[in-house]
């Protein structure tokens, strides 16, 4: 039975390596294992030992922290990311947002506010 921290974790690895863009295969050879490790992990079958997380957080270059933020203690059944993170549109346009340059991002930013307002 998957434990919801494992599956909380597995989700932060996934939406991690989304968005930098690398796929199973690559984060799967930079930490030296086979990328159905990295199926598992990332869907909480599999439990991540302390020093593969490490690696990972090495190879996704994020502190370990990183998988554990947002994690809401309060009851194992309410252990899930956010919505906005869970979703594959929103996490799509994050990062396109981020691969625009400073400037132009901060106008589409202001234009995204002025818009929303008006909704």
């Amino acid at each position: 039975m998957k434990h919801p921290v494992d599956v909380y974790v597995g989700k932060r690895v996934r939406h991690r390596r989304w968005m930098l863009g690398v796929t199973q295969q690559q984060l799967a050879e930079q930490v030296g294992i086979k990328f159905q490790q990295i199926q598992k992990y990332e869907t909480g079958m599999n439990r991540i030992s302390a020093s593969r997380l490490w690696d990972i957080a090495e190879a996704l270059e994020v502190p370990i922290s990183f998988f554990f933020e947002g994690l809401d203690g309060q009851e194992t059944g309410a252990l899930t990311p956010g919505d906005l993170m869970s979703d594959k549109e929103a996490l799509e346009l994050v990062r396109s947002y981020y691969a625009i340059p400073e400037t132009q991002r901060k106008r589409l930013f202001d234009l995204a506010r002025v818009l929303s307002d008006v909704a």
